[in-house]
């Protein structure tokens, strides 16, 4: 005899992904922006990246926060712990911006806290909500990917330089700053193309299996 319950579930699940399925594509826009600044732009000046990742995080602290707080009515604890990392975001980026010409260590030092902290949260929010939530590997991925960025920035070391050349003959130097900016490009390109995935995959996962006359969903 069919299990009831696995139909309400399937049915709240669709509710809830009809709900918050723009979320994921609207916390994309400003990665992907911001990833394709840094990748056509020849200027990878720690300055620089702190401006950018400000620019990021405001956007993407002020989506999420929004967000969650209209979209994520019926999980409580997912909710809280979502605002209180775009709270972190917004700040992260308020601070980076205010500190953009203070150089390397103080863009190490805000990415680094703000990766440590949304990622820390994200990823303990995804894995408290596995069983309750069709959102919850999206947050553990996510909030994995922003943990390694902040161990990759920790790894490179700040006065790492080595001088361009080779048999292409390129002039200049690749130093930590490059480096760096170019690394937190890869992650909101990752981040950006996953969010696309994710969300789009949530919409069409929107339609909840009909029932037929004995209460069973059709195949």
């Amino acid at each position: 005899m069919p299990e009831r319950g696995l139909v309400s579930d399937s049915v709240a699940d669709a509710h809830q992904r009809a709900r918050y399925w723009p979320i994921p594509i609207l916390r994309a826009v400003p990665a992907a922006v911001v990833a394709l600044v840094i990748t056509f732009s020849s200027n990878h000046a720690a300055g620089y990246g702190l401006l950018l990742f400000g620019a990021f995080a405001v956007v993407e602290g002020a989506v999420l926060g929004i967000g969650s707080a209209t979209r994520l009515r019926d999980d409580g604890r997912s909710r809280r712990t979502a605002l209180v990392q775009a709270v972190i975001s917004v700040l992260a980026g308020v601070a980076a911006v205010a500190c953009n010409g203070l150089g390397l260590p103080a863009f190490i030092t805000v990415v680094v806290a703000f990766a440590v902290l949304t990622g820390a949260l994200e990823l303990t929010q995804g894995i408290r909500a596995r069983r309750r939530s069709p959102f919850a590997r999206d947050w553990m991925t996510v909030g994995g990917l922003t943990l390694l960025l902040a161990i990759a920035f920790l790894v490179t070391p700040p006065d790492y330089s080595q001088q361009l050349g080779g048999i292409e003959q390129v002039p200049g130097t690749l130093d930590a700053s490059v480096v760096l900016v170019g690394l937190l490009g890869a992650y909101l390109a990752i981040t950006a193309v996953f969010h696309v995935i994710a969300g789009l995959s949530h919409k069409w996962g929107t339609a909840a299996p009909a029932a037929s006359p004995d209460g069973a969903p059709h195949a």
